[in-house]
């Protein structure tokens, strides 16, 4: 009878595997993170830090020197993969929102990544550490989409930024275009939604679907001005948007979301009371740069590349 090895057990072996691939001292660490999944820790030279987990290819930690966090992570996430991590960066693909051939934005959050390359060492005065993850078609992700593709994610730790780029290929061999939507789906912490001073700038003018309101594809709107949250459920698709939105984040800061390149929409939400009434959601807002409304189709052998990067400003 072959032995089946205990969860812990596999976690503890592909955290070994992956040390022993792919850590780079000071810069680049695998480890047990929460419910022992396996977790990477990036560190900056200086004191910044990242942490990226393989299930879901999720970053749930972006640190400042200073030690305070960008990012956030809701408090019923849960660690033991029955559901996709609930905050931080999770990855929406090969769907964003629902679909009937799937469940909620797509498998790529729900299933573990492989890690494929790290790198601490672009510029030696100024390490930019780096670790890189990629999934590959299987039985599974078959049984929701019947096609080929290979996707990798990028996450690296700048000095003042924090990159992620994500790339799919259409694979060699392969017999007909493949089309999808994706997502990262930001989550970013903040003083207080509700306060006039939380707000997202950059998007005035803009046509948007409200997806608070739109179950039967209305036509998009024009917005007016800055996005607020203290009213209400926010759920709205900004289409064809400029590279930069600003989330003021209610501390006299701002975090900056450029779309660098491949990512046409950018998507705010915030849920409001309809995640809870214990005012999780004050503590929020997601700013996700997106590929959505149109869908993203690659022929045969082509690569689609897409890049955000997340900044702190002083306002």
């Amino acid at each position: 009878m072959r032995v089946v090895p205990r969860a812990s057990a596999l976690n503890e072996r592909i955290i070994q595997d992956a040390n022993a691939a792919f850590s780079i001292p000071g810069s680049v660490v695998f480890e047990e993170g929460k419910g022992g999944l396996p977790v990477c820790k990036l560190t900056h030279k200086n004191g910044g830090t990242a942490e990226v987990y393989l299930f879901g290819a999720c970053v749930t930690s972006w640190c400042q020197p200073s030690g305070d966090e960008v990012l956030f992570v809701r408090p019923d996430a849960v660690w033991d993969k029955s559901k996709p991590i609930s905050g931080g960066i999770p990855i929406c693909f090969p769907r964003f929102g629902p679909s009937p051939e799937m469940q909620q934005h797509g498998f790529a959050r729900n299933v573990d990544w492989v890690v494929c390359s790290s790198s601490a060492d672009p510029n030696p005065d100024d390490p930019e550490p780096s670790v890189m993850f990629k999934l590959k078609d299987n039985d599974y992700t078959r049984e929701m989409w019947d096609v080929g593709f290979e996707a990798t994610y990028e996450v690296t730790l700048r000095r003042d930024k924090l990159k992620i780029e994500f790339c799919v290929r259409n694979p060699p061999g392969a017999e007909k275009p493949i089309d999808f939507t994706a997502a990262v789906h930001t989550y970013i912490e903040v003083v207080d939604a509700a306060s006039p001073e939380c707000l997202v700038r950059g998007l005035k003018g803009k046509r948007y679907i409200d997806k608070a309101i739109d179950t039967d594809n209305l036509a998009p709107e024009p917005c007016a001005g800055d996005v607020t949250f203290g009213t209400g459920l926010i759920d709205r698709v900004f289409q064809e948007t400029e590279p930069e939105a600003l989330l003021h984040v209610g501390t006299g800061a701002a975090v900056s979301v450029e779309n660098t390149r491949g990512w046409t929409d950018t998507v705010v939400w915030n849920p409001h009371e309809t995640l809870d009434k214990e005012g999780t959601w004050k503590k929020f807002v997601c700013v996700e740069s997106a590929a959505i409304s149109s869908k993203v189709t690659l022929d045969p052998e082509k690569v689609w590349r897409a890049e955000t990067n997340l900044c702190v400003i002083d306002l």
